[in-house]
């Protein structure tokens, strides 16, 4: 299902989620290329994912335990 046919609430958590991502990432003085070797994450992906592109769960899991937090921190 392209991210077009998902209803307005998942688009706005996808962004919400990103913009944590992104809060997180700066306040630990990283860069996304940084996170992405912390993580194993492409970082391309990590760019995707604060924009609130792309969410798969094996990369938030990734990303939470790269910035050492709890993934519901990223998700709530």
């Amino acid at each position: 299902m392209p991210a077009s046919d998902h209803p307005q609430w998942i688009t706005d958590a996808r962004r919400a989620a990103g913009d944590r991502i992104r809060v997180r990432r700066l306040h630990q003085n990283m860069t996304q290329e940084s996170l992405a070797y912390a993580s194993g994450v492409d970082r391309s992906t990590i760019q995707r994912m604060e924009a609130g592109q792309e969410m798969k769960l094996s990369h938030i899991l990734a990303v939470a335990h790269a910035l050492r937090v709890h993934v519901t921190d990223l998700l709530h």
